[in-house]
């Protein structure tokens, strides 16, 4: 938040002197005052007039009816912006509960009814596809290199992912497509042509994969979201470090991993030669972008211009032009990108937000102020890839020195300055230094160090999904620990760094709701100037009220987070006019049970609608007010028995993830 302080001065003038008197001379002293006469007598009373006569005029006519009053205009929300006045609407679901027996731990279990408006909606989880299921001529979650051939795993089969994150329904003309990725690397995407009958069922009718070998590749998406002209938004999460990867002796410091299979390279017998030869990490980290057209044609592309990070979620605002992204880890940072144009997200100007706590440190429910920080200036995609076809290196952008024992830099007199960022999957200390005329490639490669380097806030703890809120005109961001970076004072200066955020401990995590208003020198109507915390998990060990479930609970030794709330939010999405945030958990050892949650913002009420099998993570949680006449809440069941509880897996059918939806509901919007 630009915040500007004026100190007033208060101007009092007092009267120097008294004004003189000047006495004239006369030739005599003047007389006293003669003494004032007696009042005479009051007079005598008049007689009265005669009465008028009563008057015989006619009556007027009535006057025409005055015309109708113009409509007022819509009232403003109370930061200043531009939300609408909205007629608000009911929506409650029936609760789900936390489940204790082995059964019901093994299913996704959905609300059996939502009320809307007054009326009961039957509701239940569709199964549309899931991952290793044959549909035409294609396996769906299957990886594919290059070439278009199945990648294979060690032992000789082919590799087919869990891992269905985001996935996006798209109406394109009279068909309707289904766009989902998949959170592994290499990752793939798969374009899905859906159906759907009187009632709002969808049915999968064909899948494929989309071939993304111009681009690399795709490196590891996560969270996404739909853009306002109906594409598919993607992302890249945790890129590797180009730093390592520059001087990188083994396979393990080039960090491409599994990445290199895409290229058709065995981890197992790759030289470093080889794996640097097709694997470069700057060529990932990037928000990308999927259309299709009328005949069912996807097209794929990256966004370089907005930058690159361990991109969770891009979401843009109703203007078409600005878009928060989310940066998943230990110490990221949080980013804002302003397109040039409306509904071309090619070119824009990037920026990194610095965290100003206005709420007092260590407490739970902390309030912040937002400042943004600009880096490098207006980019377009084309210039930043002909960074990438230039081969340019971590070296062409900074210069680096070691930082002394406390994370100070001996050069800093010459410009060399400290920063504290997650890099390389590890948070640490250095001294950097940046190159003259790399301003771009500093932002746009580097975005994490230079968003640092410039003095913004590189301690914001895995930032997950986004979503907003028109009524209120608030954007709604989950934390989904707080910890690490994000606390007061860490002890260890690789976490701590410059203590710009000094929140509560809480594993359980919280989302946070930010204020939007216009900013001029931004040039956007939606722009975060403020921040509050508005829902928080409950941490059964919190040293401050300890209070975890005793041995006979059911919920006992296997859930950090009280059941009852909140844990590791993740995937987030609004439902508009209805006051409703839904909240998906990718929570490990803090819920047993992954669980979706409908959470009423003016009433803070929470509902459990749905919970996941063993091991499982909601993924892919978001509202679609009308598609067809119908509403649907998107939710991914991804890597069943794969994040905890593996031993609990029987029958290797049950691993298979699940893409789907809540619904039908009757169309919302």
């Amino acid at each position: 938040m630009r915040r500007i302080f004026t100190n007033g001065f208060q101007r009092v003038v007092f009267a120097g002197a008294a004004a003189a008197l000047t006495l004239l001379a006369c030739s005599g002293d003047q007389g006293d005052p003669g003494a004032a006469g007696a009042t005479g007598p009051a007079g005598a009373t008049g007689p009265a007039g005669a009465a008028g006569t009563s008057g015989t005029g006619t009556p007027g006519t009535n006057g025409t009816n005055g015309t109708n009053g113009t409509n007022g205009t819509n009232g403003t929300s109370p930061d200043g912006g531009n939300a609408p006045v909205v007629k608000r609407r009911t929506l409650s679901f029936a609760p789900v509960n936390a489940p204790t027996s082995d059964a019901d731990k093994r299913l996704v279990i959905t609300s059996p009814s939502a009320t809307v408006g007054g009326e009961k909606v039957a509701l239940t989880y569709n199964t549309e596809l899931r991952s290793g299921q044959t549909l035409g001529a294609s396996v769906f979650g299957r990886i594919v290199d290059q070439t278009g051939a199945a990648v294979k795993n060690t032992d000789g089969s082919e590799f087919i992912s869990p891992s269905n994150d985001f996935s996006s329904i798209l109406t394109v003309g009279s068909k309707m497509f289904e766009i989902t990725h998949f959170e592994t690397t290499p990752a793939a995407m798969y374009l899905s042509e859906l159906t759907s009958d009187a009632t709002g069922k969808l049915t999968a009718t064909s899948t494929k994969p989309i071939d993304m070998s111009a681009w690399k590749g795709l490196w590891t998406p996560c969270a996404g979201s739909v853009s306002p002209w109906n594409t598919h938004l993607g992302s890249e999460e945790y890129p590797s470090d180009a730093r390592i990867y520059e001087t990188a002796a083994t396979l393990a410091d080039v960090g491409g991993g599994n990445m290199i299979r895409y290229f058709g390279l065995d981890p197992a017998t790759a030289t470093v030669a080889q794996a640097k030869a097709v694997y470069n990490p700057y060529n990932y980290g990037y928000l990308n972008e999927v259309s299709v057209d009328a005949a069912g044609a996807p097209t794929f592309k990256k966004h370089y211009a907005a930058g690159r990070r361990a991109l969770e979620l891009a979401y843009v605002m109703p203007d078409r032009k600005t878009v928060y992204l989310t940066d998943d880890g230990t110490n990221d940072g949080f980013y804002m990108f302003v397109a040039k144009t409306a509904g071309d997200l090619s070119e824009g100007r990037l920026y990194a937000a610095r965290w100003f706590q206005t709420s007092a440190p260590g407490k739970a429910g902390a309030a912040a102020d937002i400042y943004w920080i600009e880096l490098g200036g207006n980019a377009t995609d084309a210039a930043v890839k002909a960074l990438l076809d230039a081969n340019t290196k971590f070296s062409s952008i900074f210069e680096t020195e070691t930082p002394a024992a406390d994370g100070t830099c001996p050069s800093a007199a010459t410009g060399f300055k400290s920063i504290v960022a997650d890099v390389s999957y590890a948070v640490k200390t250095e001294c950097l230094k940046l190159k003259t005329g790399q301003e771009l490639a500093a932002s746009r490669l580097e975005s994490r160090r230079y968003a640092a380097y410039l003095g913004a806030t590189t301690e914001f703890r895995k930032n997950e999904g986004i979503t907003f809120n028109p009524d209120t005109n608030r954007l709604y961001v989950s934390f989904s620990e707080v910890n690490n970076g994000a606390l007061d004072a860490h002890p260890t200066r690789d976490l701590g760094g410059p203590n710009h955020m000094k929140l509560a401990e809480n594993p359980c995590g919280a989302v946070y709701e930010y204020a939007l208003s216009p900013d001029t020198s931004v040039g956007s109507d939606y722009v975060i100037h403020s921040t509050q915390a508005l829902i928080e998990g409950i941490w059964l060990a919190n040293p401050a009220s300890a209070n975890p479930y005793p041995a006979n609970s059911p919920y006992a030794g296997t859930n950090v987070c009280s059941v009852a709330g909140i844990a590791n939010p993740d995937n987030i999405s609004f439902i508009p006019g209805y006051d409703t945030l839904l909240i998906g958990e990718d929570s490990g050892a803090e819920h047993q049970n992954d669980a979706l949650w409908a959470y009423n913002v003016v009433t803070r009420e929470l509902t459990r609608i749905l919970t996941t099998p063993y091991g499982s993570e909601v993924t892919g949680t978001y509202f679609y007010p009308n598609v067809n006449g119908h509403a649907y809440i998107k939710v991914q069941v991804q890597h069943p028995y794969g994040e905890s509880d593996q031993t609990k897996l029987t029958t290797p059918a049950d691993a298979q993830s699940y893409t789907g939806y809540i619904g039908p509901l009757p169309a919302m919007d």
